[in-house]
């Protein structure tokens, strides 16, 4: 490494957030950059360990030593080379990764792990102002024509791999625009917008065609899909979100998160929220009303980041009071036995938008919605939960007797994931075999599904997950097309050196 003592010489820190009292006024993004000094030593705190285990902890296998190393040295061509040859987003990823690289990172044992993230994020917008990030010329075309349906980080990955190997790529979006739940699920203030455009744009110019307001099964026929092309990648992800059905369900006011979130990332792409480009769509009879917290009281179940994506959404929507609620405990704050380094510890995670404001509570379950005679929701009957742990691990509740109660409430928002993807339209049209799960059979051996020529990557085959995932899926399902369209591939996966069909332009 470039410097084997900077562990020792420097902490982690990482870079400054505009204050919250501004930050909530607005949809921008709030994380700055590193001063090239404060960088050179984040980098430098990337130990020669022998073993870098955060390769094993990257879903992408991305070479972490090595391009920390590269940053150090400030030569940034290489680091970005690096990088993008295991990532074809990091502009993504650096951004909102929950990054299990960090937790598998040999220095975290007994010291703050290093900021890969950060620095991955740095690279590649470094990247792109030094000019390194150009579109590939020159590719040498196969004639092989390849649908992928669906624009999210899986579909993009499977497009930009395929791509590059000489396929006609064709991407299918039933959405207004390109980018899948990074676009309407991810809020501006976490991934802004102009982030993908600038990524889509590079695929346009490289080749891959994108064709939205095209909702295959819907206004898009599949036997069309499966006359034209050679082959076809699902990538639709899991858009069936976990109801909770109880007393009071259809009360006025209770609505499901991307319902929420995605309405604000209309509204704030300067679109309206109640225009529905997509016939058919699960959410399309829920958008006959702007869904805002302003004034309200907003309780949020679900702990995860699209919960807490929805507590910073309605702390900007300025909302009364916002609460999340948790049915699990409360995580440690530091790992146990149960959670032995590498592996990915389920700690007590405080985001950005719960330092802006939030009463965060665990063990709470919500037994009923109260309403009034109008039809309106007014409050929340709960009751407190008491867990036994089997191996360290919550594994049992039971209810707390005498801590039922009720609270105020105006708009509840579930947040309590994707249970599989849509199976109305495509999916049961074609008669695809599901899993147990719901979820589109494909094994990891191929990608296939029960039909040849498709395949099916990210989300829709694997489940709701994260979206470094989902371009690893993207990424490993289009080597598999490829293998299926020309007998091999000559695509990298995390494995693998890259090598892929073109010729260098000049």
């Amino acid at each position: 490494m470039g410097k084997v003592t900077g562990f020792l010489e420097f902490n982690r820190e990482l870079p400054a957030k505009r204050p919250v009292a501004e930050r909530v006024n607005d949809y921008k993004e709030f994380v700055e950059r590193y001063s090239p000094e404060k960088l050179n030593q984040q980098s430098a705190r990337c130990m020669d360990c022998g073993i870098p285990f955060c390769h094993n902890g990257c879903p992408l296998g991305n070479m972490i030593p090595e391009f920390n190393d590269a940053v150090y040295r400030e030569s940034w061509k290489e680091a970005y080379d690096i990088l993008s040859s295991t990532n074809n987003f990091p502009e993504f990823t650096g951004r909102i990764c929950p990054a299990p690289c960090e937790t598998a990172c040999v220095l975290g044992i007994n010291q703050p792990a290093i900021a890969i993230e950060e620095i991955e994020r740095h690279i590649i917008e470094i990247a792109f102002e030094k000019g390194f990030v150009q579109p590939r010329k020159n590719i040498v075309r196969t004639g092989k024509k390849v649908a992928i349906v669906g624009s999210g980080p899986a579909g993009l990955a499977a497009a930009a791999q395929l791509n590059h190997a000489g396929h006609l790529v064709t991407v299918f979006e039933r959405d207004d625009f390109p980018g899948g739940l990074l676009r309407y699920g991810i809020p501006d203030f976490k991934l802004e917008k102009w982030v993908i455009d600038r990524r889509i744009k590079i695929m346009e110019e490289e080749g891959v065609t994108f064709k939205c307001r095209s909702n295959v099964g819907v206004n898009i026929s599949i036997n069309d899909l499966l006359r034209e092309f050679h082959a076809i990648v699902l990538a639709g992800g899991s858009t069936t979100p976990r109801n909770l059905d109880i007393p009071g369900r259809e009360l006025k006011g209770i609505h499901f998160a991307m319902e929420f979130l995605k309405q604000q990332n209309k509204r704030t792409a300067g679109l309206s929220p109640l225009k529905d480009e997509q016939s058919g769509a699960l959410e399309s009879n829920l958008l006959n009303h702007e869904l805002l917290a302003t004034g309200k009281n907003v309780v949020v179940i679900g702990g995860g980041d699209t919960g807490s994506d929805c507590v910073g959404t309605s702390n900007r929507h300025k909302a009364k009071s916002v609460v999340q609620f948790e049915l699990l405990p409360k995580p440690p704050e530091n790992r146990s036995q149960a959670m032995p380094w590498p592996t990915y510890p389920m700690l007590l995670k405080t985001t950005s938008s719960h330092e802006e404001g939030c009463d965060r509570q665990w063990a709470v379950a919500t037994k009923e919605f109260i309403g009034n005679t109008e039809g309106k929701l007014t409050g929340l009957k709960l009751v407190d939960l008491e867990w036994k742990s089997e191996n360290g691990r919550p594994s049992k509740f039971t209810e707390v007797p005498g801590s039922e109660r009720v609270i105020p409430c105006d708009m509840v928002l579930l947040a309590m994931g994707f249970v599989h993807p849509q199976h109305e339209g495509m999916i049961r049209e074609l008669e695809l075999e599901l899993d147990d799960r719901g979820n589109v059979r494909a094994t990891e051996k191929n990608y296939q599904t029960s039909m040849s020529k498709i395949f099916s990557a990210g989300d829709m085959r694997r489940g709701q997950s994260l979206v470094v995932w989902a371009i690893k899926e993207g990424r490993d399902c289009a080597q598999k097309v490829d293998e299926f369209l020309m007998g091999k591939s000559m695509l990298d996966t995390a494995d693998d050196t890259p090598v892929v069909r073109y010729v260098a332009a000049g």
